[in-house]
């Protein structure tokens, strides 16, 4: 059963999530790779998480196999089909962040945040139901923030494609305080 939000009450943390995965499909493609974590509203990390997820080698190699994206990171490819045994189960990783989530938000629901968050999001509904319970209905995306950023005011932020979980919350993260920096400083100018 969800948790009745309180509409009012005040987010005072983000959880920002990285999902790497075969692909964009949550009925299809399957998680490899999450990188969590907690900050206040000033991006100062309060606890990280990261793992790797188990999964079975001949469905990870057919999905990558027919997502095209996967051919332009041969070295993430490869490295995520090596180390498949090494990660840890779906039920394990769910508990892990759910353990985390509780300890840091206690009975405030977790804001989501990152870049095109709905669809880790629709991943953490599908692999992941009992922590989606734990998630406020709403999130911060930052990939909102670039649109409007950019077709407003032609503002952009360069950030590196490494596609890894935990570099890729750094990257978001340092995206929003790029944009959060120009109103407080860059705007003035021009």
């Amino acid at each position: 059963m969800p948790v009745m939000i309180d509409k009012k009450a005040v987010p005072t943390k983000l959880l920002w999530v990285d999902l790497e995965m075969t692909g964009l499909d949550p009925e299809k493609d399957v998680i490899l790779e999450i990188a969590a974590e907690i900050t206040d509203f000033d991006f100062k990390t309060l606890a990280s998480y990261e793992a790797r997820v188990k999964q079975k080698r001949d469905v990870v190699v057919d999905r990558m196999q027919k997502n095209v994206w996967w051919k332009e990171y041969p070295t993430n490819r490869d490295d995520f089909i090596q180390k498949l045994d090494q990660g840890k189960s779906l039920a394990e990783v769910e508990q892990d962040l759910i353990n985390l989530v509780s300890l840091h938000f206690e009975d405030e629901p977790a804001v989501l945040a990152g870049n095109s968050i709905h669809n880790d999001r629709k991943f953490i509904a599908k692999w992941w139901p009992s922590l989606d319970l734990k998630l406020h209905y709403r999130m911060l995306d930052v990939s909102a923030w670039k649109v409007f950023m950019q077709g407003k005011y032609g503002v952009e932020f360069e950030k590196r494609e490494v596609h890894r979980a935990f570099d890729d919350i750094q990257a978001s993260i340092a995206e929003l305080q790029h944009y959060l920096e120009w109103f407080q400083h860059g705007s003035q100018d021009g």
